[in-house]
């Protein structure tokens, strides 16, 4: 009798987080940025170039130290978690059900 509404979407935070729906670990995402997937996977793609020109810079110009080779590494971990999560975007782009 006192049964939820299943018609109604959930309010508050969590029916502004569940918009538009999505299940699994799509649901890290955040809502703005789900909506504009290919734009968003762009900018993690420049920010990857960047940050792996940076490591490059950093690896040529630094010297023998363990810093900068510390630098590096934290250059180019950086660089890879943006392109990985870059691709991971741009494959749920794809399988997105296309609009008509």
């Amino acid at each position: 009798m006192n049964a939820p509404n299943s018609n109604t979407a959930p309010t508050g935070l969590r029916g502004w987080w569940t918009s538009p729906p999505r299940s699994g670990m799509r649901l890290i995402i955040s809502p703005w940025e789900y909506r504009h997937l290919r734009a968003w996977a762009r900018v993690r793609i420049t920010a990857g170039i960047v940050l792996t020109g940076l490591g490059v810079v950093t690896l040529g110009f630094g010297g023998n130290d363990l810093k900068t080779y510390a630098w590096t590494m934290a250059f180019l971990a950086g660089a890879a978690a943006h392109l990985a999560f870059a691709r991971w975007e741009l494959s749920i782009a794809r399988s997105a059900v296309a609009r008509t």
